[in-house]
């Protein structure tokens, strides 16, 4: 589903690739593993600290990936086939405070950008929605980060059960944001805060409590920061930059060999639910998103200072900004070289995988995510494939 709805994302059709996003709520006041293969995997961890990690002679590394917050997938047929579903219990649910949630402005369907209307009408976020139904979904969303935390809890105490808390690193991040519907979104595949803004939090010897970076960094600074910690030499052709110095507290050493951490952070996507590539660069208060080949869809300039809810777009009003942060997204990558490589290669999976099934193809889309919209003019989406083509 993913892929034939990101290949085909140039063809002139809007087709919901989601199922409206809902909440559901199990168990009662005493159930506390709802996640239960997460909790699986962290008792496997706080065993492994336990039995393990506490007669190592050498340093270890773990690794522990957890599915939450994620929202869960929904199966069931019907009319909220492939929903998202934030799923919680009342032992959670109890823990947020639902009169401090913030209920996201959302701007009207006509003044969105295309490429914003375009993901909200995929996610099945174009409806309407009350104001309760906008409260619950954050607030489960905001449950199912209590019950994240809490896993993370249990390293942390097993860490220090065995006395290994006060010698050993841990780094809390993850992969992306989720909108919890934001912007008339929820998920990710977004340049907005919600969805590409992740948490990053570090803890252990030598590093300073308490304290807020206010740099821009990247999950590739991950990478080069293991090897700091493992005193490894980075490799001179890795992206990012180690975090240490930043961690100590210290200005960033200039001797690096590399230089000094630049003053931008980089992000790209040209998955589904969008219909163009995207690029977003952010540098100090700006945050720029171009589009594409820069052109044939309008880029978005925000002051995350003076708009921190991403409301206005300021691309016409401050043009200079918009060409010299212009200059430096193509500096670091040639965009519009890559959204036409990525049209290119998009064509060409869909052609192969079209052949590969035969006269069967519409018959197969039909069962994809999308297949509600898709049974209801198939002849219409099949001729629109079919001048894509």
């Amino acid at each position: 589903s993913n892929r034939v709805e990101a290949w085909t994302r140039d063809v002139d059709f809007l087709l919901r690739q989601e199922g409206r996003p809902m909440v559901n709520l199990t168990g009662d006041r005493k159930h506390v593993r709802v996640m239960e293969a997460d909790w699986q995997n962290t008792d496997k961890a706080v065993s492994w600290i336990k039995e393990e990690a506490v007669n190592l002679t050498q340093p270890f590394v773990l690794y522990l990936g957890l599915n939450l917050p994620h929202p869960y997938p929904s199966p069931y047929a019907g009319e909220n086939f492939g929903s998202s579903t934030f799923l919680t219990s009342p032992y959670w649910l109890q823990k947020v405070s639902f009169e401090a949630i913030k209920i996201p402005k959302w701007s009207s369907l006509s003044e969105m950008h295309p490429v914003d209307y375009y993901s909200s009408y995929t996610k099945n976020c174009t409806g309407e929605f009350t104001k309760q139904e906008v409260r619950n979904i954050r607030a489960f969303y905001y449950a199912m980060c209590a019950e994240t935390d809490a896993m993370l809890g249990e390293i942390i105490s097993a860490l220090r059960d065995t006395g290994l808390l006060k010698k050993t690193i841990v780094i809390f991040t993850a992969d992306h944001g989720e909108l919890a519907m934001e912007h008339r979104q929820f998920y990710k595949m977004s340049m907005y805060e919600g969805s590409s803004h992740v948490p990053l939090l570090v803890m252990g010897p030598g590093i300073k409590e308490q304290q807020q970076v206010p740099n821009v960094v990247s999950l590739v600074d991950i990478y080069p920061t293991m090897l700091d910690i493992a005193r490894i030499p980075v490799p001179q052709n890795v992206s990012g930059y180690s975090l240490i110095p930043l961690l100590r507290g210290k200005a960033e050493n200039k001797e690096s060999p590399r230089g000094p951490r630049p003053s931008w952070v980089l992000s790209e996507f040209h998955g589904c639910n969008v219909n163009a590539s995207t690029y977003m660069i952010r540098t100090g208060k700006w945050k720029y998103i171009a589009y594409s080949d820069g052109h044939s869809v309008l880029p978005q300039l925000f002051d995350l200072t003076a708009d921190p809810d991403e409301l206005t777009n300021v691309a016409l009003k401050f043009p200079v900004i918009v060409h010299s942060l212009d200059k430096i997204l193509r500096s670091i990558v040639n965009y519009p070289k890559v959204s036409s490589s990525v049209q290119e290669y998009n064509k060409r999976q869909f052609i192969s995988w079209k052949q590969s099934l035969g006269q069967n193809y519409s018959n197969v889309i039909a069962n994809l995510r999308w297949h509600q919209d898709w049974l209801k003019e198939p002849k219409k989406y099949e001729n629109a494939i079919d001048k894509w083509l």
